[in-house]
Protein backbone atom coordinates (compact mmCIF):
# COMPACT_ATOMS: atom_id res chain seq x y z
CA UNK A 1 0.00 0.00 0.00
CA UNK A 2 1.79 3.52 -0.98
CA UNK A 3 1.50 6.29 1.70
CA UNK A 4 -1.34 8.38 2.37
CA UNK A 5 1.24 11.32 0.27
CA UNK A 6 3.86 11.57 -0.85
CA UNK A 7 7.17 11.98 1.55
CA UNK A 8 7.91 15.67 0.97
CA UNK A 9 10.41 15.44 4.28
CA UNK A 10 12.43 12.92 2.23
CA UNK A 11 13.76 15.67 -0.51
CA UNK A 12 13.34 18.53 2.38
CA UNK A 13 14.22 17.66 5.35
CA UNK A 14 18.22 17.05 6.17
CA UNK A 15 20.98 16.22 8.33
CA UNK A 16 22.81 19.07 10.02
CA UNK A 17 25.68 18.93 7.84
CA UNK A 18 23.60 20.58 4.84
CA UNK A 19 24.58 23.80 6.23
CA UNK A 20 28.16 24.16 5.45
CA UNK A 21 28.68 26.27 8.36
CA UNK A 22 27.91 24.09 10.83
CA UNK A 23 29.90 21.20 12.16
CA UNK A 24 27.29 18.71 14.09
CA UNK A 25 28.44 16.85 17.17
CA UNK A 26 29.87 13.44 15.32
CA UNK A 27 28.81 9.98 16.94
CA UNK A 28 31.53 7.61 17.14
CA UNK A 29 30.99 4.11 16.74
CA UNK A 30 33.21 0.88 16.91
CA UNK A 31 33.36 -2.27 15.03
CA UNK A 32 34.83 -5.30 17.29
CA UNK A 33 35.26 -8.87 16.06
CA UNK A 34 32.01 -10.51 14.86
CA UNK A 35 30.95 -14.44 14.49
CA UNK A 36 30.06 -15.66 10.88
CA UNK A 37 28.16 -13.61 8.77
CA UNK A 38 25.16 -15.11 7.28
CA UNK A 39 22.06 -14.12 5.40
CA UNK A 40 20.35 -11.95 2.80
CA UNK A 41 20.28 -8.38 2.57
CA UNK A 42 19.63 -6.02 -0.07
CA UNK A 43 22.41 -3.11 -0.47
CA UNK A 44 20.36 -0.01 -1.52
CA UNK A 45 19.95 1.13 -5.33
CA UNK A 46 22.99 2.41 -7.31
CA UNK A 47 23.63 6.27 -6.31
CA UNK A 48 25.11 6.78 -9.95
CA UNK A 49 22.08 5.07 -11.82
CA UNK A 50 19.62 7.51 -9.22
CA UNK A 51 21.12 10.03 -10.18
CA UNK A 52 20.72 10.21 -13.79
CA UNK A 53 17.36 8.83 -13.53
CA UNK A 54 16.30 12.31 -11.81
CA UNK A 55 18.06 14.06 -13.95
CA UNK A 56 17.16 12.45 -17.30
CA UNK A 57 13.63 12.31 -16.15
CA UNK A 58 13.39 15.97 -15.34
CA UNK A 59 15.01 16.76 -18.72
CA UNK A 60 12.66 14.42 -20.66
CA UNK A 61 9.41 15.18 -22.03
CA UNK A 62 6.28 13.32 -20.21
CA UNK A 63 6.59 11.16 -17.08
CA UNK A 64 8.86 9.03 -15.48
CA UNK A 65 8.72 5.97 -13.01
CA UNK A 66 11.89 4.87 -11.07
CA UNK A 67 11.44 2.14 -8.93
CA UNK A 68 14.71 0.81 -6.27
CA UNK A 69 15.42 4.34 -5.88
CA UNK A 70 18.79 5.38 -3.45
CA UNK A 71 17.02 7.74 -0.65
CA UNK A 72 20.65 8.92 0.65
CA UNK A 73 20.82 12.12 1.08
CA UNK A 74 23.09 12.32 -1.67
CA UNK A 75 19.95 11.48 -4.48
CA UNK A 76 18.03 13.41 -2.00
CA UNK A 77 19.66 16.64 -2.92
CA UNK A 78 19.14 16.03 -6.47
CA UNK A 79 15.94 15.18 -6.44
CA UNK A 80 14.97 18.38 -4.72
CA UNK A 81 17.45 20.49 -7.69
CA UNK A 82 15.12 18.62 -10.30
CA UNK A 83 12.22 20.43 -8.30
CA UNK A 84 14.10 23.94 -7.97
CA UNK A 85 14.98 23.65 -11.58
CA UNK A 86 10.78 23.02 -12.62
CA UNK A 87 10.28 19.36 -12.65
CA UNK A 88 7.75 17.75 -10.88
CA UNK A 89 9.19 15.29 -8.73
CA UNK A 90 7.31 13.42 -5.91
CA UNK A 91 7.88 10.01 -4.20
CA UNK A 92 5.33 7.61 -4.60
CA UNK A 93 6.07 5.03 -2.35
CA UNK A 94 8.93 3.40 -0.56
CA UNK A 95 12.26 3.34 -2.84
CA UNK A 96 9.52 4.13 -5.59
CA UNK A 97 9.13 7.65 -7.35
CA UNK A 98 7.64 9.98 -10.51
CA UNK A 99 9.59 12.50 -12.43
CA UNK A 100 7.48 14.96 -15.11
CA UNK A 101 9.83 16.71 -16.91
CA UNK A 102 10.18 20.44 -18.44
CA UNK A 103 12.25 18.82 -21.75
CA UNK A 104 15.83 19.42 -23.53
CA UNK A 105 16.68 22.84 -22.44
CA UNK A 106 13.14 23.57 -20.40
CA UNK A 107 14.07 24.27 -16.75
CA UNK A 108 13.19 27.08 -15.18
CA UNK A 109 16.04 29.50 -13.18
CA UNK A 110 15.67 28.72 -9.66
CA UNK A 111 14.78 31.35 -6.87
CA UNK A 112 17.74 30.16 -4.69
CA UNK A 113 21.03 28.21 -4.36
CA UNK A 114 20.87 24.51 -5.28
CA UNK A 115 22.62 22.84 -2.52
CA UNK A 116 23.92 19.28 -2.96
CA UNK A 117 25.38 18.70 0.60
CA UNK A 118 27.76 16.25 0.14
CA UNK A 119 27.27 14.99 -3.63
CA UNK A 120 30.14 15.81 -6.24
CA UNK A 121 28.29 13.66 -8.88
CA UNK A 122 24.88 15.14 -8.32
CA UNK A 123 26.49 18.50 -8.65
CA UNK A 124 28.78 17.90 -11.45
CA UNK A 125 26.00 16.71 -13.50
CA UNK A 126 23.29 19.20 -12.92
CA UNK A 127 25.89 21.76 -13.86
CA UNK A 128 25.93 19.84 -17.43
CA UNK A 129 22.01 19.72 -17.75
CA UNK A 130 22.16 23.72 -16.63
CA UNK A 131 24.84 24.35 -18.92
CA UNK A 132 22.55 23.55 -21.45
CA UNK A 133 19.88 25.96 -20.64
CA UNK A 134 19.63 29.51 -20.89
CA UNK A 135 19.23 30.04 -17.29
CA UNK A 136 21.84 31.58 -13.94
CA UNK A 137 22.14 28.81 -11.16
CA UNK A 138 23.88 28.99 -7.72
CA UNK A 139 25.75 25.81 -6.91
CA UNK A 140 26.78 25.81 -3.30
CA UNK A 141 27.62 22.11 -1.14
CA UNK A 142 29.03 20.93 2.42
CA UNK A 143 32.14 22.50 3.78
CA UNK A 144 33.48 18.84 1.94
CA UNK A 145 32.04 19.49 -1.77
CA UNK A 146 33.10 23.65 -1.00
CA UNK A 147 36.53 21.85 -0.75
CA UNK A 148 36.54 20.17 -4.39
CA UNK A 149 37.69 21.58 -7.62
CA UNK A 150 35.09 21.91 -10.53
CA UNK A 151 37.52 23.64 -12.79
CA UNK A 152 37.21 20.21 -14.80
CA UNK A 153 33.68 20.31 -15.36
CA UNK A 154 34.20 23.86 -16.24
CA UNK A 155 36.25 24.27 -19.05
CA UNK A 156 34.27 22.40 -21.37
CA UNK A 157 31.15 23.87 -20.27
CA UNK A 158 32.84 27.12 -20.91
CA UNK A 159 33.93 25.86 -24.25
CA UNK A 160 29.95 24.72 -25.19
CA UNK A 161 29.10 28.46 -24.53
CA UNK A 162 27.89 28.64 -20.44
CA UNK A 163 30.06 31.05 -18.56
CA UNK A 164 31.32 30.51 -14.57
CA UNK A 165 31.87 33.32 -12.10
CA UNK A 166 31.53 34.14 -8.27
CA UNK A 167 33.78 30.92 -7.25
CA UNK A 168 36.70 30.41 -5.37
CA UNK A 169 40.12 29.55 -6.70
CA UNK A 170 39.95 26.07 -8.59
CA UNK A 171 36.46 26.86 -9.65
CA UNK A 172 35.34 25.83 -6.07
CA UNK A 173 31.88 26.48 -4.91
CA UNK A 174 29.98 27.94 -4.03
CA UNK A 175 29.88 29.34 -7.73
CA UNK A 176 27.30 30.98 -10.61
CA UNK A 177 26.85 29.35 -13.78
CA UNK A 178 25.26 31.11 -16.62
CA UNK A 179 23.97 28.48 -18.92
CA UNK A 180 24.08 29.08 -22.77
CA UNK A 181 21.80 30.74 -24.78
CA UNK A 182 23.05 29.04 -27.91
CA UNK A 183 25.13 26.05 -26.35
CA UNK A 184 27.71 24.96 -29.04
CA UNK A 185 28.26 21.26 -29.79
CA UNK A 186 32.07 20.70 -29.29
CA UNK A 187 34.82 17.45 -29.66
CA UNK A 188 35.95 16.93 -26.40
CA UNK A 189 38.60 15.34 -25.03
CA UNK A 190 38.86 14.64 -20.90
CA UNK A 191 41.74 15.07 -19.54
CA UNK A 192 41.34 11.89 -16.85
CA UNK A 193 38.63 8.76 -17.11
CA UNK A 194 36.15 10.64 -15.52
CA UNK A 195 32.27 9.36 -15.81
CA UNK A 196 31.46 12.97 -14.32
CA UNK A 197 33.06 15.01 -17.01
CA UNK A 198 31.99 12.88 -19.90
CA UNK A 199 28.25 13.03 -18.38
CA UNK A 200 28.12 16.89 -17.77
CA UNK A 201 29.35 17.37 -21.30
CA UNK A 202 26.61 14.72 -22.85
CA UNK A 203 23.68 16.42 -20.92
CA UNK A 204 24.84 20.07 -22.11
CA UNK A 205 25.02 18.83 -25.72
CA UNK A 206 21.45 17.31 -25.31
CA UNK A 207 20.78 20.99 -25.83
CA UNK A 208 23.34 21.76 -28.51
CA UNK A 209 22.74 21.46 -32.27
CA UNK A 210 24.52 18.97 -34.13
CA UNK A 211 27.27 16.45 -32.95
CA UNK A 212 28.76 16.71 -29.32
CA UNK A 213 31.48 14.03 -28.98
CA UNK A 214 33.59 12.98 -26.16
CA UNK A 215 36.65 10.89 -26.61
CA UNK A 216 37.67 8.90 -23.41
CA UNK A 217 41.69 7.68 -23.35
CA UNK A 218 40.18 5.07 -20.66
CA UNK A 219 36.66 4.16 -20.95
CA UNK A 220 34.74 5.20 -17.83
CA UNK A 221 31.80 3.87 -16.05
CA UNK A 222 28.86 4.13 -18.87
CA UNK A 223 25.82 4.16 -17.40
CA UNK A 224 25.24 7.79 -19.00
CA UNK A 225 25.28 6.21 -22.35
CA UNK A 226 23.48 3.92 -21.71
CA UNK A 227 20.56 5.98 -19.49
CA UNK A 228 20.41 8.42 -22.16
CA UNK A 229 19.42 5.67 -25.10
CA UNK A 230 16.87 4.10 -22.52
CA UNK A 231 15.35 7.81 -22.56
CA UNK A 232 15.54 7.95 -26.50
CA UNK A 233 18.58 9.63 -27.11
CA UNK A 234 20.46 9.76 -30.64
CA UNK A 235 23.82 8.53 -29.60
CA UNK A 236 27.05 5.95 -30.24
CA UNK A 237 29.64 4.88 -29.02
CA UNK A 238 33.10 3.25 -30.54
CA UNK A 239 36.17 1.97 -29.78
CA UNK A 240 38.88 4.93 -29.12
CA UNK A 241 42.47 3.25 -28.92
CA UNK A 242 43.14 0.34 -26.85
CA UNK A 243 41.18 1.37 -23.96
CA UNK A 244 39.05 4.39 -24.55
CA UNK A 245 36.06 4.74 -26.05
CA UNK A 246 33.97 7.60 -28.47
CA UNK A 247 31.10 8.85 -27.52
CA UNK A 248 28.96 11.06 -30.22
CA UNK A 249 25.54 12.50 -29.11
CA UNK A 250 22.86 14.10 -31.39
CA UNK A 251 21.63 17.18 -29.84
CA UNK A 252 18.20 19.35 -30.02
CA UNK A 253 16.37 15.76 -29.90
CA UNK A 254 13.70 15.00 -27.38
CA UNK A 255 13.29 12.36 -24.60
CA UNK A 256 10.56 10.36 -23.73
CA UNK A 257 9.68 10.01 -20.06
CA UNK A 258 10.74 5.99 -19.47
CA UNK A 259 10.35 3.24 -16.86
CA UNK A 260 13.50 3.27 -14.46
CA UNK A 261 14.58 -0.03 -12.46
CA UNK A 262 17.57 1.32 -10.12
CA UNK A 263 19.54 -2.13 -9.57
CA UNK A 264 21.83 -2.56 -6.31
CA UNK A 265 24.34 -0.67 -5.87
CA UNK A 266 27.96 -2.52 -6.26
CA UNK A 267 29.55 0.17 -4.51
CA UNK A 268 27.50 -0.59 -1.61
CA UNK A 269 27.88 -3.88 -1.94
CA UNK A 270 31.63 -3.67 -1.41
CA UNK A 271 31.24 -2.99 2.07
CA UNK A 272 29.53 -6.33 3.02
CA UNK A 273 31.27 -8.68 0.40
CA UNK A 274 34.35 -7.73 2.11
CA UNK A 275 33.40 -8.13 5.38
CA UNK A 276 31.87 -11.48 3.95
CA UNK A 277 35.36 -12.53 2.77
CA UNK A 278 37.38 -11.16 5.96
CA UNK A 279 35.16 -12.42 8.75
CA UNK A 280 35.62 -16.08 9.45
CA UNK A 281 32.96 -18.82 8.60
CA UNK A 282 30.93 -16.17 6.85
CA UNK A 283 28.17 -17.07 3.93
CA UNK A 284 26.15 -14.44 2.28
CA UNK A 285 23.79 -13.47 -0.46
CA UNK A 286 23.13 -9.94 -1.87
CA UNK A 287 20.39 -9.99 -4.63
CA UNK A 288 20.26 -7.67 -7.90
CA UNK A 289 23.72 -6.36 -7.90
CA UNK A 290 24.81 -4.10 -11.00
CA UNK A 291 27.20 -6.44 -12.69
CA UNK A 292 28.04 -3.92 -15.36
CA UNK A 293 31.95 -4.47 -16.12
CA UNK A 294 32.84 -0.62 -15.89
CA UNK A 295 32.17 -1.00 -12.04
CA UNK A 296 33.05 -4.00 -11.23
CA UNK A 297 36.93 -3.72 -11.23
CA UNK A 298 36.81 -4.59 -7.53
CA UNK A 299 34.94 -8.06 -7.77
CA UNK A 300 37.82 -8.59 -10.89
CA UNK A 301 40.44 -8.09 -7.95
CA UNK A 302 39.00 -9.77 -5.06
CA UNK A 303 38.80 -13.40 -7.55
CA UNK A 304 42.45 -12.42 -8.37
CA UNK A 305 43.14 -11.99 -4.63
CA UNK A 306 41.19 -15.74 -4.10
CA UNK A 307 38.07 -15.00 -3.03
CA UNK A 308 34.56 -16.77 -3.39
CA UNK A 309 32.47 -14.34 -4.70
CA UNK A 310 29.74 -16.21 -7.21
CA UNK A 311 26.73 -14.81 -9.56
CA UNK A 312 23.90 -16.21 -10.55
CA UNK A 313 19.89 -15.10 -11.35
CA UNK A 314 21.52 -12.68 -14.01
CA UNK A 315 19.07 -10.76 -16.07
CA UNK A 316 19.45 -7.06 -18.11
CA UNK A 317 16.98 -3.80 -17.06
CA UNK A 318 17.11 -1.36 -18.68
CA UNK A 319 20.28 -2.00 -20.29
CA UNK A 320 22.08 -2.51 -16.91
CA UNK A 321 23.35 -5.70 -15.96
CA UNK A 322 23.06 -7.83 -12.79
CA UNK A 323 23.05 -10.53 -11.00
CA UNK A 324 22.31 -12.13 -7.24
CA UNK A 325 26.24 -12.39 -5.35
CA UNK A 326 26.88 -15.38 -3.14
CA UNK A 327 30.37 -14.69 -1.31
CA UNK A 328 31.46 -16.95 1.31
CA UNK A 329 35.18 -16.24 3.81
CA UNK A 330 38.21 -17.05 1.59
CA UNK A 331 42.33 -17.00 2.08
CA UNK A 332 43.22 -14.07 0.60
CA UNK A 333 46.76 -13.12 -1.25
CA UNK A 334 48.29 -10.00 -1.72
CA UNK A 335 47.92 -9.06 -5.58
CA UNK A 336 48.95 -6.04 -7.90
CA UNK A 337 46.18 -4.10 -9.12
CA UNK A 338 46.98 -2.13 -12.63
CA UNK A 339 46.18 1.48 -13.32
CA UNK A 340 43.74 1.19 -16.33
CA UNK A 341 41.48 -1.10 -13.87
CA UNK A 342 41.04 2.41 -11.78
CA UNK A 343 37.91 3.55 -13.37
CA UNK A 344 35.96 0.56 -12.89
CA UNK A 345 36.58 0.73 -9.02
CA UNK A 346 37.62 3.98 -8.42
CA UNK A 347 35.10 4.05 -5.40
CA UNK A 348 36.60 0.87 -3.62
CA UNK A 349 40.36 1.13 -3.19
CA UNK A 350 39.12 1.97 0.37
CA UNK A 351 37.51 -1.00 1.01
CA UNK A 352 40.00 -3.02 -0.96
CA UNK A 353 42.74 -1.84 1.30
CA UNK A 354 41.12 -3.63 4.10
CA UNK A 355 40.47 -7.09 1.78
CA UNK A 356 44.24 -6.12 1.66
CA UNK A 357 45.16 -5.97 5.32
CA UNK A 358 43.83 -9.29 6.17
CA UNK A 359 45.89 -11.27 2.77
CA UNK A 360 48.62 -13.14 2.89
CA UNK A 361 51.36 -10.82 1.40
CA UNK A 362 51.98 -7.04 -0.40
CA UNK A 363 49.20 -5.91 -2.29
CA UNK A 364 50.29 -2.86 -4.57
CA UNK A 365 47.47 -0.41 -6.35
CA UNK A 366 48.34 1.53 -8.88
CA UNK A 367 47.29 4.98 -10.67
CA UNK A 368 45.44 6.75 -7.48
CA UNK A 369 45.91 10.38 -8.34
CA UNK A 370 42.13 10.79 -8.22
CA UNK A 371 41.63 9.64 -4.50
CA UNK A 372 42.86 12.54 -4.08
CA UNK A 373 39.99 14.91 -4.77
CA UNK A 374 37.27 13.02 -3.58
CA UNK A 375 35.43 13.59 -0.74
CA UNK A 376 38.78 13.63 1.49
CA UNK A 377 42.18 12.90 0.12
CA UNK A 378 40.81 9.12 0.28
CA UNK A 379 44.75 8.32 -0.30
CA UNK A 380 46.06 9.73 2.72
CA UNK A 381 42.72 8.63 4.42
CA UNK A 382 43.52 5.22 3.67
CA UNK A 383 46.70 5.05 4.59
CA UNK A 384 46.09 6.65 7.88
CA UNK A 385 43.01 4.13 8.89
CA UNK A 386 45.06 1.04 7.91
CA UNK A 387 48.15 2.71 10.07
CA UNK A 388 45.91 3.59 13.48
CA UNK A 389 45.52 -0.03 13.42
CA UNK A 390 48.59 -1.79 12.95
CA UNK A 391 49.05 -2.46 9.45
CA UNK A 392 51.84 -1.45 7.05
CA UNK A 393 51.27 0.99 4.57
CA UNK A 394 53.10 3.05 2.25
CA UNK A 395 52.01 5.77 -0.27
CA UNK A 396 55.10 5.71 -3.22
CA UNK A 397 53.48 8.28 -5.61
CA UNK A 398 50.22 7.62 -6.67
CA UNK A 399 50.36 4.03 -5.72
CA UNK A 400 49.02 2.68 -2.19
CA UNK A 401 51.03 -0.53 -1.19
CA UNK A 402 49.56 -2.52 1.64
CA UNK A 403 51.27 -5.27 3.54
CA UNK A 404 48.76 -8.06 4.62
CA UNK A 405 49.65 -10.61 6.89
CA UNK A 406 46.81 -12.22 7.38
CA UNK A 407 45.13 -10.16 10.14
CA UNK A 408 44.62 -6.69 11.14
CA UNK A 409 45.43 -5.81 15.27
CA UNK A 410 43.02 -3.02 15.18
CA UNK A 411 42.66 -0.67 17.97
CA UNK A 412 42.72 2.43 16.49
CA UNK A 413 40.21 5.36 16.27
CA UNK A 414 39.81 6.29 12.28
CA UNK A 415 39.04 10.20 11.46
CA UNK A 416 36.15 9.84 9.05
CA UNK A 417 37.14 13.30 6.83
CA UNK A 418 33.18 13.76 6.27
CA UNK A 419 33.46 10.20 3.95
CA UNK A 420 31.14 8.23 3.69
CA UNK A 421 33.59 5.49 2.57
CA UNK A 422 35.88 5.39 5.28
CA UNK A 423 33.79 5.21 7.67
CA UNK A 424 32.32 2.10 6.16
CA UNK A 425 35.43 0.27 4.88
CA UNK A 426 36.84 1.22 8.55
CA UNK A 427 33.75 -0.79 10.45
CA UNK A 428 34.30 -3.37 8.33
CA UNK A 429 37.95 -3.76 9.12
CA UNK A 430 36.61 -3.91 12.57
CA UNK A 431 34.94 -7.09 12.44
CA UNK A 432 37.59 -9.37 12.11
CA UNK A 433 40.69 -7.82 13.99
CA UNK A 434 42.14 -8.44 16.93
CA UNK A 435 41.06 -5.07 18.55
CA UNK A 436 38.15 -3.21 17.99
CA UNK A 437 38.47 0.08 15.63
CA UNK A 438 36.26 2.87 16.20
CA UNK A 439 35.59 5.72 13.86
CA UNK A 440 34.87 9.11 15.18
CA UNK A 441 31.55 9.63 13.42
CA UNK A 442 28.66 7.76 11.34
CA UNK A 443 26.78 10.81 10.26
CA UNK A 444 27.92 10.54 6.48
CA UNK A 445 26.94 7.58 6.04
CA UNK A 446 23.68 8.69 5.24
CA UNK A 447 24.99 10.39 2.09
CA UNK A 448 25.48 6.45 -0.03
CA UNK A 449 23.74 4.21 2.32
CA UNK A 450 21.66 5.19 5.28
CA UNK A 451 20.85 1.63 6.33
CA UNK A 452 24.13 0.27 6.34
CA UNK A 453 24.38 0.12 9.93
CA UNK A 454 21.30 -1.77 10.87
CA UNK A 455 21.84 -4.27 7.43
CA UNK A 456 25.04 -5.01 8.79
CA UNK A 457 23.64 -5.75 11.72
CA UNK A 458 21.02 -7.90 10.31
CA UNK A 459 23.86 -10.11 8.69
CA UNK A 460 25.60 -10.80 12.11
CA UNK A 461 28.05 -7.39 12.27
CA UNK A 462 28.80 -6.68 16.11
CA UNK A 463 29.01 -2.50 16.02
CA UNK A 464 28.77 -0.88 19.78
Amino acid sequence: MLPAAPREDVILAHSDHQNPERTPSKTPLEARASGPLSGKARVPGDKSISHRALILGALAVGQSRISGLLEGEDVLNTAKSMRALGAEVERTGPFAWSVRGVGVGGFAEPAGPLDFGNSGTGCRLVMGAVAGCPITAIFDGDASLRSRPMRRILDPLELMGARAGDMREGGRLPLTLHGARNPVPIVYKTPVASAQIKSAVLLAGLAAPGVTTVIEQEASRDHTELMLKHFGAVLTSSKEGSHGRRIALTGQGELHGAEVVVPADPSSASFPVVAALVVGGSDIVLPDVMTNPLRTGLFTTLREMGASIEEDELRMDGGEPMARLRVGASKLRGVEVPPERAPSMIDEYLVLAVAAAYAEGTTIMRGLQELRVKESDRLEATADMLRVNGVKVEISGDDLIVEGKGHVPGGGVVATHMDHRIAMSALVMGLAADRPVTIDDTAFIATSFPDFIPMMRSLGAEFS
